[in-house]
């Protein structure tokens, strides 16, 4: 090989390298961060579709579940425009201390009635999770658990309700739970499939109050486009599929 071309593929290599590795990148710095609402619970006719259910020692008939018409006047001040919004609230009881929870799990009504559960799908790769809690200064802790594309469970910790009224409770997503792969589709959405209030062992658990309201994600949904990417999505291959000619 000629001295002069020798130089040139050893000027250009690293330049096209560094493109490549752009370009492979691209997806990770390039970012649409946004907010989305994942569970809201102001329209009383489409939200009652949630599992409430206790542990061991749960008395009879509890917990108990309903939509409440309250707001956290941080996020709707006074609602003078008399607005329908309502929180979902639970109502509980134990007969005995100890690590007694209650889950809280979203479902689906089926054609005879009944509610089976049904995970809440998040938009885009998240980041953070958070929701405002009413808490009565008690000694319990909130937890969300979500489930990603292989079906693991993870467990976000959304802190202590040892606090007097409305807090916004928020949680990190870990890098290290996936929501991306490296075959088409790459993304690969996460799904929130319970959340669970545990009571420490020495605190009263003979009757309380709870009210979850605005469930939301902190999430990028940024997604490179590609020649062909219609085809990445399920429903579209699957509609083209159905069509396709035999």
């Amino acid at each position: 090989m000629r001295p002069g071309m020798r130089a040139f593929i050893g000027s250009t290599l690293p330049l096209l390298l560094f493109f490549t590795t752009a370009f492979v990148l691209a997806d990770e710095y390039t970012k649409t961060i946004t907010a989305r609402s994942i569970a809201s619970f102001d329209d009383p006719a489409t939200n009652k579709n949630w599992i409430v259910q206790g542990s061991r020692f749960a008395t009879k008939d509890y917990p108990q579940m309903t939509l409440v018409k309250t707001w956290p006047e941080s996020v709707y001040g006074k609602n003078k425009e008399n607005k329908a919004l309502y929180a979902l609230g639970i109502h509980g009881k134990f007969d005995r201390k100890g690590f007694n929870f209650i889950e809280i799990i979203p479902a689906k009504k089926g054609s005879d009635g009944k509610l089976t559960p049904e995970s809440i799908p998040i938009p885009g790769r998240a980041n953070e999770i958070a929701m405002w809690v009413w808490g009565s200064n008690y000694n319990y802790l909130l937890d969300a658990h979500i489930r990603d594309y292989q079906g693991i469970d993870h467990v976000l910790h959304m802190g202590s309700l040892q606090f007097a009224g409305w807090k916004n409770l928020v949680a990190s997503i870990p890098p290290s739970i996936p929501q991306a792969r490296r075959y088409i589709p790459r993304y690969q959405a996460l799904e929130v499939t319970k959340f669970v209030l545990w009571t420490a062992p020495d605190e009263k658990v003979d009757d309380f109050y709870l009210f979850i309201d605005e469930v939301n994600v902190l999430t990028d949904l940024f997604e490179s486009r590609f020649d062909g990417d219609t085809l990445a999505d399920a429903d579209t291959l699957n509609d083209l599929w159905k069509q396709g000619s035999k």
